[in-house]
């Protein structure tokens, strides 16, 4: 959605901006970041006059692009949270991370290209993922089932490293990796 402090858009607005972010993200996905914006538009059902007067710039469509997939990935960790037992939710996200580093990884290395590290939707991604993150590895802490030492940036960066390596390695040898970093989470 748009950044905060922004009115709140009408109901059919707020369809076609979901419906072009989703668009962008699929063609993104499969043709490359540049992909004609004119092709997102026809492809989301919306005029160009649509798709610019919510996204001016392509990189302003990067960004909405980018923060739909974190807020979703970062909603997976709550979700995990309130559905299972510490050590399985923190077994769970990390997997869940690895995965989307996988399947996501160039679309995630154009978008966090076309991205300024300082900006508001940046900061954003990085502090929702490290909370997401964090209230995992503190509930399995608090359960003593993860060392002390251990912060949610940990786990993001080992989860990060972990995708990239699988990229490139068979499943067994995926699994093994994640064994080899959860039993070193491991309290």
């Amino acid at each position: 959605m748009p950044e905060t402090g922004e009115r709140p858009m009408r109901a059919d607005a707020r369809r076609n901006y979901e419906r072009i972010v989703a668009t962008a993200n699929d063609l993104f996905t499969t043709r490359g970041a540049d992909v004609p914006l004119d092709d997102v538009a026809k492809k989301a059902g919306v005029g160009p006059g649509t798709l610019y007067r919510h996204f001016p710039t392509r990189e302003k469509l990067f960004e909405a692009v980018y923060r739909d997939e974190i807020t979703v990935l970062a909603d997976r960790a709550f979700a995990l949270h309130d559905e299972l037992p510490p050590w399985e939710a923190l077994e769970a996200w990390l997997l869940a991370q690895v995965t989307w580093v996988v399947e996501r990884h160039k679309l995630a290395t154009i978008l966090k290209e076309s991205i300024d590290s300082g900006s508001e939707t940046f900061q954003y991604c990085q502090k929702r993922l490290r909370e997401a993150t964090g209230l995992l590895v503190e509930s399995a802490q608090e359960a003593g089932l993860v060392r002390p030492d251990v912060v949610g940036a940990d786990v993001l960066r080992l989860g990060h490293g972990a995708g990239m390596a699988m990229r490139n390695c068979s499943p067994d040898e995926g699994r093994r990796v994640l064994n080899v970093i959860l039993d070193g989470l491991r309290a």
